[in-house]
């Protein structure tokens, strides 16, 4: 295969089915990369001594989607040698256990992938208007994120 056939990529989707992370990882595969690296951030049973039953996320999509491509943008600025990235997000109900989010970031070496995908996770929790609701046994809470600057700005 030439290089110029397999020019870097960015997959980015936000979508209520379950996600799969043969498939984001998949994407990603490149024969002029050693390394692909993944994050998949799941659903746990519980939250501060509550059994969590579920989440439920919202986005303003096409926000998002513009917000992920940015990230897309910027990790190819700081790791140049970054083949493909996918950004895949789940909406609507999340059981326990599922992933909420799986990145995926193919480079030459481990080095760029890993930092890569620690970047994405990041900031995508900080700046991508995606709102989590923990429901609990007997309530629910909406969740902010911590690294969420519009969040902290009226504390």
């Amino acid at each position: 295969m030439d290089e110029s056939e397999d020019v870097p990529k960015d997959f980015i989707k936000l979508k209520s089915e379950k996600l799969s992370v043969d498939e984001v990882s998949e994407l990603v595969v490149s024969p002029y990369c050693g390394a692909v690296s993944v994050f998949i951030g799941t659903t746990r049973n519980n939250f501060e001594g509550k059994k969590v039953i579920h989440l439920e996320y919202e986005a303003y999509t096409s926000m998002a989607e513009s917000e992920i491509k940015k990230i897309c943008r910027d990790v190819r600025q700081k790791w140049p040698t970054i083949k493909h990235i996918a950004v895949h997000h789940r909406l609507g109900v999340v059981p326990i256990t599922e992933a909420s989010v799986i990145i995926a970031v193919s480079s030459p070496h481990r080095a760029e992938s890993l930092e890569a995908v620690t970047y994405c996770i990041n900031t995508l929790k900080a700046s991508v208007p995606i709102w989590k609701k923990e429901i609990y046994e007997d309530e629910y809470s909406w969740k902010e994120n911590k690294e969420c600057f519009w969040a902290n700005s009226k504390k």
